[in-house]
């Protein structure tokens, strides 16, 4: 077993009835979400942060893992949160915004609402298109963590990108894009107009193919792809309760 690093371990604030899973970015951690989990457990709300596997530990970790673990993750803190709660909302940033999204093509009914945060179904890296033959070549690439426009804010996150992992990544975020049309749950879709890892054309898409009669997006103007670390953390955090009380009943 890899040691998890400080602050990347998972979270669980008790609260009440309605519930919020919080999901991190890929080569992230839950310490980039955790002031968006700290933001909604004090406005009340049960909130669950798990550390995905293979992130927080080392990047040879990493690189043995696969989407399905990801995702099977994501599901059983869905169930959890379902176990506890009357209803559960699903934020994430960056992978993390596209397993929330995974989430609600493949559990509608367990879902009462959407928060992705610049997920990422459309990437346009060329490098990531060929990474099926480039993880036979080259283990690993730069990584691309820590987009933050505040000086003062940093991600815990690795500084190298295994190339078999980055393949993972492109499975997932495929399988999502192609799935959007099965997303019915209310939908709140934040995107960056600066972004240095999502092109932020992902969020307009997003909007455009999901099956959701209630749908919005908002443009976060003074962040870059880390919004939950970024100057917009505060208007993230005001814009998810009030969807998440607006939709809770």
């Amino acid at each position: 077993m890899a040691e998890v690093m400080k602050g990347a371990e998972p979270f669980f604030f008790d609260g009440g009835e309605v519930g919020v899973l919080v999901l991190h970015g890929f080569t992230g951690t839950t310490q980039s979400v955790r002031p968006l989990g700290d933001g909604l457990a004090a406005e009340g709300f049960t909130v669950l942060g798990p550390r995905l596997p293979g992130h927080g530990t080392d990047i040879q970790d990493l690189a043995r893992r696969s989407w399905t673990e990801w995702a099977a993750e994501a599901e059983k803190g869905l169930r959890t949160l379902r176990e506890k709660c009357s209803k559960v909302f699903v934020t994430g940033l960056s992978m993390g915004g596209t397993l929330t999204l995974y989430l609600g093509e493949r559990y509608p009914g367990d879902v009462a609402g959407l928060m992705p945060i610049n997920a990422a179904v459309d990437m346009k890296n060329p490098l990531l298109y060929l990474t099926p033959v480039m993880k036979y070549l080259i283990k690993t690439v730069p990584g691309v963590g820590s987009d933050i426009k505040d000086p003062s804010q940093k991600e815990l996150c690795y500084e190298r990108v295994p190339v078999k992992a980055a393949h993972e990544l492109l499975k997932i975020t495929r399988l999502v894009k192609a799935d959007l049309h099965k997303v019915t749950s209310p939908i709140l879709v934040f995107v960056s107009k600066q972004d240095h890892v999502v092109p932020p054309s992902n969020g307009p898409l997003i909007l455009e193919q999901v099956s959701s009669r209630e749908k919005e997006l908002v443009w976060l103007e003074n962040s870059y792809h880390v919004a939950t670390l970024d100057y917009d953390r505060e208007n993230i955090i005001r814009r998810c309760s009030e969807f998440i009380r607006r939709h809770a009943g």
